[in-house]
């Protein structure tokens, strides 16, 4: 069951990736003690990107067991595998090369140098999660392990930024990603923001997750942070759609949240 979300502000967006990637190592540490392993979605952008070097500068970067921690993504730019733009390279670039990875364990979302189209390289990626999935069932030994594996494997967080005109992954208002209802993974053309085309999460699949946190920065996020924690329609806002199944996070510096309904405001520092 999902829950409604809960809002923590920082006074900046540097206090702010720092708090996330303090709050993201123990989320990993914790999981890992529970299940051995632990699976997170990341997400682009500079509060995103920002987030995982922070990881890496961590002095407490090394209590997490690297190597059984799974990397999947929210959503990827349709370009070259080499292509600057792509959130997997730049997570590469902060975080992932830093840290020993299992490569089998990073699950990057196909390039345009690999398949001819996103609608492509979105199912390839759907069979991945569900191949995931099925590994992960087939594993389950305990007594409440259900009778099939589901489309998507357990996910104990997705990261997801914001954008200005509030969309969310590469879910566009009014477009037909965030209108998908039955497929986890999407392709996505003529987007709004460059490059055109995209594959993305749908918002089902992100609704799966155990934890979402919404990470934002900046004022120019603030009207589309207020209308989603208002309850706007997910059509016309998309991020007022993603929902975890324990918990929903909003973690934002000041400026994003000089809109945010005052009765859902909390301030506080990292952890709680």
């Amino acid at each position: 069951m999902s829950v409604d979300p809960r809002v923590s502000i920082h006074p900046d967006s540097s206090v702010l990736m720092a708090a996330i990637a303090a709050r993201l190592i123990t989320k990993l540490v914790d999981v890992q003690d529970k299940y051995g392993e632990a699976t997170v979605v990341l997400t682009g952008g500079t509060v995103g990107i920002g987030t995982l070097k922070a990881v890496a500068d961590s002095p407490a970067s090394p209590a997490v067991d690297w190597s059984k921690v799974n990397f999947w993504w929210g959503d990827e730019r349709f370009v070259a595998s080499a292509d600057p733009e792509r959130n997997t390279k730049q997570a590469f670039d902060a975080l992932l090369s830093h840290i020993p990875v299992d490569p089998d364990r990073v699950h990057s979302p196909g390039s345009s140098d690999a398949f001819g189209s996103p609608e492509e390289a979105a199912d390839d990626y759907a069979r991945r999660l569900r191949d995931a999935a099925a590994a992960e069932h087939a594993a389950d030994m305990s007594d409440d392990r259900p009778e099939g594996p589901a489309a998507l494997p357990r996910l104990d967080v997705v990261l997801l930024g914001v954008g200005p005109d509030a969309h969310i992954a590469s879910l566009f208002p009014e477009q037909a990603g965030i209108r998908e209802k039955e497929r986890t993974v999407v392709g996505v053309r003529n987007s709004p923001k460059p490059p055109p085309l995209r594959i993305s999460l749908t918002l089902p699949a992100i609704n799966t997750a155990a934890e979402v946190w919404m990470v934002v920065a900046g004022e120019d996020k603030a009207g589309a942070v207020g209308l989603a924690l208002a309850g706007a329609n997910p059509v016309q806002v998309p991020a007022s759609g993603p929902r975890g199944t324990s918990r929903t996070l909003w973690l934002i510096d000041e400026n994003a949240a000089s809109r945010v309904p005052q009765q859902l405001v909390r301030k506080d520092a990292a952890g709680a």
